[in-house]
């Protein structure tokens, strides 16, 4: 059974940060199209790509509108996670971890 207690907590105007996983491979050049939103490919276990966008989205028009045009591209939507500011934080330090340092 579905528990509601925790969906009033839930905050669904305004900005936030967005993580939409795909299956399917999307080149860079669509993160104009999708926001802005950063695009990274990985391969998955089973050898299919995955792809994922992250980054902020001024509300749930904006997020809509991408999910909108990930259906248009008949990519299926395997996640949509809002993220939180610690799990940003958090992608930021791997980040910079992983490119060698600051910028």
């Amino acid at each position: 059974m579905l528990q509601t207690h925790h969906i009033k907590d839930i905050e669904f105007g305004g900005p936030a940060t967005y993580r939409i996983v795909v299956k399917g491979e999307l080149g860079e050049q669509w993160s104009d199209r999708l926001a802005g939103m950063a695009i990274a490919v990985r391969k998955a276990e089973t050898g299919s790509p995955h792809t994922t966008l992250f980054g902020p989205l001024r509300d749930q028009a904006q997020l809509n509108g991408v999910l909108e045009t990930l259906y248009s591209l008949h990519l299926p939507i395997l996640s949509v996670e809002k993220v939180d500011e610690d799990a940003m934080e958090h992608a930021n330090e791997t980040n910079t971890a992983i490119n060698g340092g600051e910028r």
